[in-house]
């Protein structure tokens, strides 16, 4: 049992969502080791409790658990594979969770690199945004060997409310995609809903109460809306980090030979949205589409 006793835990990426879980996991009285590529985004962590290390190799040394929250797929193949990287530098029998977006294929290749040096693996995606992360409600989407998960079941358990084995190694990252494809093309659909309202001289808030509770609900419809109403666009995720997941999902579904119309559409207002310099926007930000 990995307790508080005999467990260091290590947070690579505190952003918008890994600065939230490292709060939970210190709260739990876990010993915590965090390294930013943008030190100030730790600051807060360090000033609570927690051990700053100037890289990830020197964190592999240290802790015996190790989280990642990263942006990108290459950023975790270097975390990961680099020469300098966890699975090179991680204790045997420790245990390295990807909590990053990332493509299926690298979880696969990670956990066969890893499971060579005695390493744990596991890929874990998640979902809810900054509001999951910072009341500990995430959707998490698991793979890796089920004792694995098993093993470190009860650290997730402080970070979400729905955490569910999806299969061996990449399927969490597969999941997610169903998640994002999901999301992405209802993001199209809640905009259009709040245009149309608007349009049509009704009061949007009013029509919210109507219909976020009816057949037409989605999480996106309850949170993120409002935000569009108050011209919130701040993000809770990132309009590139949402851009770099739909990517992915198309690439997949290529290899897979399926087509995914609703997909490719999303993406391509997204991508339009990025030459309006909104890129580190929310992805709620689609509502400018119309407005521009």
């Amino acid at each position: 049992m990995l307790t508080p006793e005999n467990t260091i835990i290590g947070i690579i990426g505190t952003g918008v969502m890994g600065k939230s879980m490292a709060g939970h996991l210190m709260a739990a009285g876990y010993p915590l080791i965090v390294f930013s590529r943008t030190k100030e985004k730790s600051d807060e962590l360090v000033e609570k409790g927690a051990t700053w290390v100037d890289a990830p190799k020197e964190m592999a040394e240290k802790a015996n658990v190790i989280i990642t929250m990263v942006g990108y797929p290459s950023d975790v193949e270097e975390i990961y594979l680099g020469e300098n990287g966890l699975v090179n530098h991680a204790k045997s029998d420790s245990y390295l969770i990807d909590m990053t977006t990332s493509a299926p294929s690298l979880a696969r290749r990670i956990f066969e690199a890893a499971k060579e040096k005695g390493i744990h693996t596991i890929d874990a995606p998640v979902s809810g945004g900054d509001v999951g992360a910072k009341e500990a409600k995430l959707s998490i989407m698991v793979g890796g060997d089920e004792r694995d998960v098993k093993a470190i079941k009860h650290l997730l358990n402080l970070l979400g409310t729905n955490i569910v084995y999806q299969g061996k190694a990449g399927a969490g990252q597969h999941t997610k995609m169903c998640n994002q494809i999901a999301i992405a093309s209802n993001m199209i659909g809640v905009c259009e809903a709040i245009i149309y309202a608007e349009k049509a001289g009704l009061n949007p808030e009013s029509v919210l109460k109507s219909i976020t509770t009816g057949a037409a609900g989605s999480w996106s419809l309850s949170n993120l809306a409002p935000r569009m109403l108050n011209r919130n666009f701040e993000p809770g995720f990132y309009i590139k980090h949402f851009i770099k997941d739909m990517k992915i999902a198309l690439d997949e579904a290529e290899q897979m030979e399926m087509k995914f119309p609703g997909l490719a559409l999303a993406k391509s207002l997204y991508d339009q949205l990025v030459e309006m310099g909104e890129e580190n926007s929310g992805t709620q930000a689609l509502y400018k589409y119309w407005k521009s």
